[in-house]
């Protein structure tokens, strides 16, 4: 069976959706977190055997290794994983460690984007899994902060507020700073987990609910349709066979 270990800094910014589609392809999902598993086990770690290595959110900053210092132990295992050319996604703060490991910057943004909007397509980016979402649609962001496209990869995506929203590395690396994989018929474990932040950038957390109901059926076909088909062209750029869908 495949394996899939995906770093985990909070424990509801999982998988979400992408789970049933890694169920599909045959993957062992391993979740581990950074935060507990601290530097010196971090560095120990096996990044090399996993079929697939997946970085998720959380709401700390990509340059806070002064205050939280596995994040520099998380960073050389994501560079090491990047040296070996097998598939590696990140998600909001895992796609800005990826970005940070390949040379970009992370910085503020004025405002927090926080709730669903539209995301918008470069046209590499419609060219990409990435189509399936449409051009523009609406996906569900919660940031503060912003990579730059890194060196040597191709920026697919941007919002009205964030310039950099995806990027791709050849077919076997791809940051995403908005939220495909969130579920949205758990979106009130978010709503509680970041209470203090919606409170703090005065987003009403009943708006987020409702357009979490209206739109998730549709949300969550969109992003799984996008993970399988990102999936399949990572596993053949390695060799993998992947498991009947």
């Amino acid at each position: 069976m495949k394996s899939v270990v995906a770093f985990r800094h909070v424990a509801f910014e999982d998988l979400g959706i992408f789970e049933p589609v890694l169920e599909e392809f045959g993957y062992r999902i391993r979740y581990l977190d950074p935060g507990l598993l601290g530097p010196d086990a971090l560095e120990a770690l096996d990044v090399d055997s996993p079929e697939l290595m997946v970085v998720l959110g959380g709401p700390i900053g990509a340059n806070d290794e002064a205050l939280y210092p596995f994040l520099g132990a998380e960073l050389d295992a994501i560079r090491h994983r990047l040296d070996t050319g097998r598939p590696l996604l990140g998600i909001c703060l895992g796609a800005q460690l990826i970005a940070r490991a390949l040379g970009g910057r992370v910085f503020p943004m004025p405002e927090k984007e926080i709730g669903f909007a539209d995301l918008s397509l470069t046209r590499e980016g419609q060219e990409s899994s990435l189509r399936h979402i449409g051009n523009p649609d609406t996906v569900l962001h919660w940031h503060g902060d912003m990579f730059e496209t890194p060196p040597g990869a191709v920026r697919l995506a941007y919002s009205h507020d964030c310039a950099h929203q995806a990027f791709a590395v050849g077919d076997s690396v791809l940051g995403l700073q908005f939220h495909l994989e969130a579920d949205p018929g758990r979106i009130e474990q978010w709503l509680i987990g970041h209470a203090a932040e919606l409170a703090g950038s005065g987003v009403d957390p009943v708006d987020i609910r409702q357009q979490a109901l209206s739109l998730g059926p549709d949300l969550e076909r969109r992003g799984q349709q996008v993970f399988r088909e990102w999936l399949m062209a990572a596993e053949a750029a390695n060799q993998l066979i992947p498991a009947a869908p």
